[in-house]
């Protein structure tokens, strides 16, 4: 999802061909691309059926034909880029998910996936601010696969639950640990306006798979702290989406950020927390990186 710089609140649906972005949403209304409806973002392509399968068809054929469609195509650098899911109605978390982070933490390997909630209003893009709040000296990141559910789904088997998901994102799971740790439970320390950083795409299950074995690093200030691997999740996405799917209806355009691997901030000896005046990075093989400054709060 992104904006023209000169309209920034006019969001418009992209998509990346090769090295440039194209507008998908001028091309369907100037009818260059055939689609049910114009579209400007990604949940109202995934609530058209078969919506995204449509849309990338015709995408490859715009793309061997690659003649006349300049005017569509646009430099991502000079745009607005936005989180690909701006208000899903869900944005569910798992928690103890990585191999490597139980260990770090000193706790056994989970039985069973653990889920808590999260709101949409803590979603941000790529390249906004991560604001500290007042209240809270210890916001730490968590770098981690997002996945987006592209179609409704109820009591899913494992065995299928890979149908039900439309593509993979980054999430930066914020944390206000001293928070987290003083309540005893996780709504209040991860629900703070901007800290659900979200982006800098979708890359579909097409391209990716089940994202198992996908390179996943946080870097903040360019210092490597996380290094891991999504093959090191204890539940892989088809895990995830079938079990979570027995627990509430999954919707489209809901997303679940998948957990987090070792290196988290609290664990560390130093103690290494965000500040205002950092960035923070992620990166995941196959869908890019997500960067966002830090910010104290006004």
């Amino acid at each position: 999802i992104f904006s023209r710089r000169n309209v920034p609140n006019l969001v418009r649906l992209g998509c990346m061909l090769g090295d440039n972005g194209f507008d998908v949403t001028k091309a369907i209304g100037e009818d260059l691309l055939e689609f049910p409806r114009v579209v400007f973002t990604l949940e109202e392509v995934l609530h058209v059926k078969d919506g995204l399968d449509i849309l990338q068809s015709q995408l490859r054929t715009i793309e061997r034909a690659s003649s006349g469609i300049q005017s569509y195509l646009f430099n991502v650098s000079e745009a607005i880029v936005h989180a690909p899911v701006l208000k899903p109605l869900k944005l569910i978390g798992i928690g103890l998910n990585y191999k490597d982070h139980a260990e770090e933490v000193n706790l056994p390997l989970p039985k069973q996936p653990l889920i808590f909630g999260m709101y949409s209003n803590a979603i941000i893009g790529p390249g906004q601010p991560i604001v500290i709040p007042p209240m809270s000296t210890q916001v730490d990141y968590e770098a981690e696969l997002g996945v987006i559910i592209g179609r409704k789904a109820r009591m899913v088997p494992t065995s299928a639950a890979l149908e039900y998901v439309a593509g993979y994102t980054m999430v930066n799971d914020v944390s206000a640990r001293d928070l987290q740790f003083s309540d005893g439970q996780w709504l209040r320390a991860k629900s703070f306006d901007t800290f659900a950083p979200m982006g800098p795409c979708m890359v579909t299950r097409e391209d990716l798979g089940d994202a198992d074995g996908l390179g996943i690093k946080m870097r903040l200030n360019g210092q490597t702290m996380q290094n891991s691997n999504t093959r090191n999740m204890v539940f892989k996405v088809p895990d995830l989406v079938s079990y979570v799917s027995h627990v509430m209806t999954l919707e489209v355009g809901d997303v679940i950020a998948t957990g987090t691997p070792a290196g988290v901030g609290f664990v560390r000896k130093p103690q290494v927390f965000m500040k205002p005046g950092d960035t923070a990075e992620i990166e995941i093989a196959g869908i890019g990186i997500l960067r966002n400054p830090v910010t104290a709060a006004d």
